[in-house]
């Protein structure tokens, strides 16, 4: 267990979250995730989640095991199609994981969801959050659109609105 991993985690506080991922910006990613399903078949959930504490902290659970977790909780793989996607941001270690169905996973590949994540991240390093996480999520929809294009009617199976932990 890293020290500093651990300082930092007790540091950031939910109020930076809160400051970041305001009211209005938390609704415009939810219009974005609605806009970009629209395009889809596909399922992108958005969780942010200021800092680890308790037992993740002290298990040194890393972005990715988080991120599992949370895919796992919200139930982000009951999907019709295998297709839903989880972009997860660990903002006390301004870590993305994009955890992906079986489906999509499929046809994108760990490579196609890491360039997303470190674009991300790029945008982030530099205080542009909300622009990050849109830019993220067009990417993610376009992966899905070219997989999952539209069929019939929009069924929304997975809620849009972005979770803050």
């Amino acid at each position: 267990m890293r020290i500093a991993r651990i300082a930092r985690h007790l540091v950031e506080h939910h109020w930076r979250v809160r400051r970041i991922f305001t009211r209005p910006v938390l609704d415009r990613i939810e219009q974005a995730i609605s806009a970009g399903e629209a395009t889809h078949s596909g399922q992108v959930r958005f969780v942010v989640e200021g800092a680890l504490d308790g037992t993740p902290l002290l298990r040194d659970e890393s972005a990715r095991e988080r991120a599992l977790d949370v895919f796992s909780h919200l139930r982000i793989w009951d999907t019709a199609h295998n297709n839903g996607v989880l972009i997860y941001l660990l903002l006390a270690d301004r870590k993305v994981e994009i955890i992906a169905d079986r489906g999509i996973d499929a046809q994108v590949g760990a490579p196609g969801w890491e360039n997303i994540c470190r674009d991300m991240e790029a945008d982030f390093t530099a205080g542009r959050f909300e622009a990050g996480v849109l830019k993220g999520i067009a990417a993610v929809s376009n992966e899905l659109a070219t997989w999952f294009p539209p069929h019939g009617p929009a069924r929304n199976e997975l809620p849009d609105k972005p979770v803050v932990m």
